[in-house]
């Protein structure tokens, strides 16, 4: 069943079309051998990298475009690291030129990160939004990273992002999702994919975030950071597509009593036979 609606229930995103709904990273492995078997493990389709980190040679960054098979994984280029709009469409603009490097000659995609706040990593909306004018501008696919902001999102749609990205939680926190009331919003108010990004720290919530009716969700510290990254790799690869089920399925009203299971109509009464 599982393989019939992943060959069935396709995401489109810009030009591009994808079959699992888990976009993994490539940051914070402890090595490239367990980040190549947790992307595998994963399913994934769809690999961000930090544009600074591998053109800076960041430990664990070292030779990573030449480590995986872009054949295999769509590059999604992060301006993580940037602070201001000038510094995200420079480095979107570098981004664009690693993913020919890799062999994507098509690849226009990015997933802009605005993030001036070093303690929390919240991302700046007005930075975001006037980087994202400009790089739609300049042709890219814009993925842009955001508060769980229905207005932002919305203008982010009006203006053609190809998705927004909303934060369950600070990157890397591992709390979850601490904005479902606007995410839930965001979902549906939104024309374009909406992608749970950052917070997701188990499985359980990843589905949740899935049976909400979110469209993907982007997955790196939870995996990386595991004891078994690539067993939780799997775990969330099944998360991620049992909430999509889920969802599709439909849930059960929620009701403020009881629904019994069985038909009340031919029950025994007590103190009578059935034959009398």
């Amino acid at each position: 069943m599982a393989e019939t609606l992943n060959n069935t229930d396709l995401l489109k995103i810009g030009p591009k079309t994808f079959k699992s709904r888990l976009f993994t990273g490539t940051g914070k492995f402890n090595s490239t051998d367990e980040m190549q078997k947790s992307l595998a493990c994963s399913q994934s389709e769809m690999v961000t990298v930090a544009v600074r980190r591998v053109q800076s040679n960041e430990i664990g960054h070292q030779g990573l475009i030449e480590k995986i098979n872009w054949s295999r994984f769509w590059m999604l280029p992060n301006t993580a690291g940037c602070a201001n709009y000038e510094d995200a469409i420079r480095v979107a603009r570098l981004g664009r030129e690693l993913a020919k490097i890799a062999g994507q000659e098509d690849n226009n995609f990015i997933k802009l990160e605005v993030i001036p706040d070093k303690k929390y990593l919240l991302p700046d909306p007005f930075g975001t939004l006037k980087a994202a004018e400009e790089l739609i501008k300049e042709g890219f696919t814009v993925l842009p990273y955001i508060n769980a902001d229905p207005l932002l999102a919305k203008k982010l749609e009006e203006i053609g992002c190809a998705t927004v990205m909303p934060l369950g939680s600070p990157i890397g926190s591992g709390q979850g999702l601490r904005n479902k009331a606007n995410i839930s919003l965001i979902i549906e108010n939104s024309k374009i994919p909406v992608v749970v990004d950052a917070g997701i720290g188990v499985p359980s919530e990843a589905s949740i975030a899935m049976e909400m009716g979110a469209d993907a969700v982007l997955i790196n510290s939870a995996i990386a950071l595991a004891q078994k990254p690539s067993l939780m790799a799997k775990a969330m690869a099944k998360a991620v597509q049992a909430g999509r089920e889920a969802f599709l399925a439909g849930r059960l009203p929620v009701r403020e009593d009881a629904s019994p299971s069985s038909p009340q109509r031919g029950v025994v009464e007590p103190g009578k036979h059935q034959n009398a």
